[in-house]
């Protein structure tokens, strides 16, 4: 009788290859908001406690690996919004810490549109709409339940606080004396700050 596993043996979605390719994400996202995307591949294989050669059997070129963090880290700071408002003392702070979650995800974020300038622009586009459909509805959420009873506050769209977000974190990349954080925080306190 034939192995099952032959349909299967490079698929890296099952068992402990795909707890691998987490903890490989994981450690790239760490070094790359320490050193920047352009992080030489042996410091992300000594945080991850692996061989540089592991990370090219995962990810064949740097590219991949950074549209893959990039993914994974949408997918982290997505999930992570309803599991906030359910274990948080308040909406107001679970919403805090989701954006400063995702201010953390911004700085990993810098240097991208340079990796993938030898890929399509289709590329870029396409990450942008993922982004976009993930985090967009999770935000909108946590801000309406954040800012409850709704007509106590001024009408606020969600891709603009998130765009807004953004905006304030551009300056990290080039000053390492700029925290994000703080303006990011200021931001909310207005946008939770009743009209009446």
């Amino acid at each position: 009788m034939p192995s099952d596993r032959s349909s299967d043996a490079g698929a890296p979605s099952v068992g402990r290859p795909r707890r691998d390719q987490q903890a490989l994400l994981d450690a790239a996202a760490a070094v790359f908001m320490v050193s920047g995307v352009d992080a030489p591949v042996r410091e992300i294989a000594a945080k991850a406690g692996v061989g540089v050669g592991t990370i090219y059997r995962h990810f064949p070129s740097r590219a991949d690996l950074v549209v893959a963090v990039y993914r994974h880290q949408v997918e982290a700071c997505a999930d992570a919004g309803p599991r906030l408002l359910a274990e948080s003392e308040t909406p107001e702070a679970a919403l805090r810490a989701w954006v400063a979650m995702f201010v953390d995800f911004l700085t990993t974020k810098h240097g991208l549109a340079d990796v993938l300038q030898g890929d399509s622009a289709r590329s870029g586009d396409a990450l942008h709409t993922y982004f976009v459909s993930r985090l967009v509805p999770v935000c909108a959420s946590m801000l309406e339940t954040a800012r409850r009873p709704a007509d106590a506050y001024a009408p606020i769209d969600a891709y603009s606080v998130l765009k807004g977000i953004g905006n304030l974190c551009i300056g990290a990349a080039s000053d390492t004396d700029y925290d994000a954080a703080t303006p990011v925080q200021l931001l909310l306190s207005g946008l939770l700050t009743r009209t009446r």
